[in-house]
């Protein structure tokens, strides 16, 4: 008797029974009964360790270089001994990647987890400014950078004491600095370190509703939750498509680790095995959790781009055979929008999508219309949730296009009234989440992390709603931020940034629309009495100061106080509308 496809509901309940590679059973976390999944392993290095199990299968390609599990694995071994020969690390230490997407983002991940250290992810784009202000927090034993960020890097290092090792450096390596592949020792053994499922393993840096970004804090337990999720969304989706009848063994095999992201939907297309590219940052919590890890967890292929491209891209995915794409909206419209577009072959895609920002209707349509086989997907997620969050792809989303999806069955999500009670199916509030994939907390921020994790449920700072059928709208934010092409940038940093100006007297910073990258940042300013500033000056300003997605796209300068409310608070819902017209 041929498969029959299953409704969302009975196929997640078969996939996540009793006996299942997803089923689902609760555990103590932090005092509170929280359902996980019943095979999540005890910490991250068994991930990294599961590369020896497959040496000669390629893993990553960077340009012409080809890296196997194998290449990466010794890679790993080899700097992990530098790390605690060289340098001393120990467990709990953190280490800091601050670079590019290069394969020893990868390496260097692999070997800190290796020995039990917290992996700080320091976003590439920041000035030397940011940068030093992550190396007082985090407080790293090490740091590795890539050259543009050794530079930026090497005062703030050396007057903490902090080691440097720079990757890529060519000919001309700082004095104070070490080379990744002089430290590295060929032919180290595995490291040997015992890692408890609630030991901290990563800490990747999220700007803050005001000042400085924090360090979001998480566990082994909860970066695995994550991943495993993805893997059960995976496997649901593929019983939705093919059918729930009996398993082949090929079938019990996949996502014994966690299933990358649509493997299952990659393989029930006919296609071999998947393969990812890498269109986002590594120090992003997409490219590392359901990309980079997806890859290593499921021996998938990850072909790494430096920076986007829409045209490299196009030319790599036919090269490489890709076969998911997972970005934010605006490289999803860049790539179906390239002119080239269609001088290459994408029949190879199965999936295109990702998160990071709302995907406009039109958009969607336009991505289900645009490849051979490719469905458009998105998911709803942020770095406090390791990623994972409410997914939506295929018929679902063309169907509900403004939908973020549905969640599987380990997290919860609701909306809540502003004394976080919970509201009715379909009311809108803001959303809380709770699961195993959470963050524990904020680094050295207790009041920021109980502010922002209460009783186990994380506050979104989004508004939306949930309906009958379990898919989640999001439909404003609570806080105040702008979502420029998948970045979050937090009005209040840019607003501080501005008032350090002399000439600045009144700064509101506020989104507004765009076709390509969803939301640019804006700023309307008053000049104090008798000064003259122009958006130029102002923005030059700002980017000594902040990264540069962060500056202002466009700066109102304006003759007359900028309106408030009764309140004194700047209207800016009125200024957005006078810049958008």
């Amino acid at each position: 008797m041929p498969d029959v496809p299953l409704e969302f509901e009975e196929a997640q309940a078969r996939v996540t029974a009793p006996g299942e590679r997803f089923a689902i059973t609760t555990a103590q976390i932090d005092g509170r009964t929280t359902k996980v999944f019943a095979n999540t392993p005890p910490n991250l290095k068994l991930l990294v360790d599961s590369a020896r199990t497959r040496r000669d299968e390629t893993f990553l390609v960077y340009e012409d270089e080809r890296w196997t599990f194998g290449d990466w694995i010794d890679a790993v071994d080899a700097f992990a001994a530098a790390l605690v020969d060289t340098y001393g690390v120990a467990k709990g230490d953190r280490v800091a990647i601050a670079m590019r997407n290069y394969p020893e983002w990868i390496v260097t991940w692999g070997a800190a987890i290796s020995v039990g250290a917290i992996v700080v992810s320091l976003n590439a784009w920041w000035t030397a400014d940011e940068l030093d202000y992550a190396l007082d927090d985090a407080a790293p034993k090490v740091v590795v950078a890539d050259a543009e960020r050794v530079d930026r890097m090497a005062p703030g290092c050396a007057g903490r004491d902090i080691a440097l090792v720079g990757v890529r450096l060519g000919d001309n390596a700082p004095d104070g600095v070490d080379r990744f592949e002089d430290v590295s020792v060929a032919g180290a053994a595995p490291q040997t370190t015992e890692i408890g499922p609630d030991d901290d393993a990563t800490i990747l840096y999220t700007s803050g509703t005001t000042g400085r970004a924090k360090g979001a804090v998480s566990t082994h337990r909860a970066v695995l939750s994550a991943l495993l999720a993805y893997g059960a969304r995976a496997a649901i989706e593929r019983m939705r498509v093919v059918g729930g009848g009996d398993r082949t063994d090929g079938d019990q095999q996949a996502g014994q680790n966690g299933d990358a992201p649509s493997s299952d939907v990659a393989a029930a297309s006919g296609i071999a095995r998947p393969v990812f590219i890498l269109i986002v940052p590594l120090f992003h919590v997409t490219g590392s959790v359901p990309v980079m890890l997806s890859c290593l967890s499921s021996g998938l292929k990850l072909v790494i781009m430096h920076h986007w491209d829409a045209e490299r891209a196009l030319e790599l995915i036919e090269a490489e055979r890709v076969t998911n794409f997972v970005g934010v909206p605006t490289q999803s419209h860049d790539l179906v929008s390239s002119p080239r577009f269609a001088e290459f072959d994408t029949s190879s895609l199965v999936s295109v999508g990702g998160g990071g920002a709302p995907t406009p209707a039109k958009l969607v349509a336009k991505v289900d219309e645009s490849f051979a086989k490719a469905r458009p997907n998105i998911g709803y997620g942020m770095t406090e949730t390791n990623s994972y969050g409410p997914g939506n792809s295929g018929d679902d989303y063309v169907t509900h296009p403004t939908s973020t999806g549905r969640l599987v069955a380990i997290a919860d999500i609701e909306a809540r009234d502003p004394d976080g009670n919970p509201l009715p199916t379909g009311a809108t509030g803001e959303l809380w989440m709770t699961g195993p994939h959470l963050i524990r907390g904020y680094w050295n921020r207790p009041e920021a992390t109980a502010e922002t994790i209460v009783d186990g449920w994380l506050r979104t700072g989004d508004i939306g709603h949930v309906d009958a059928d379990g898919f989640v709208y999001v439909s404003d934010r609570a806080k105040d931020m702008v979502l420029r092409g998948g970045e979050n940038v937090y009005c209040a940093e840019v607003e501080d940034a501005l008032y350090e100006h002399p000439g600045v007297h009144e700064a509101a910073v506020f989104g507004i629309p765009d076709e390509r990258l969803g939301e640019t940042v804006a700023a309307s300013v008053l000049p104090k009495p008798g000064v003259t500033v122009s958006e130029d000056e102002l923005r030059a300003f700002v980017a000594q100061r902040l990264a540069a997605f962060k500056v202002p796209d466009r700066i109102d300068v304006r003759s007359e106080p900028l309106p408030r409310n009764a309140a004194g608070k700047f209207l800016k819902r009125d200024l957005r509308t006078e810049l958008s017209s």
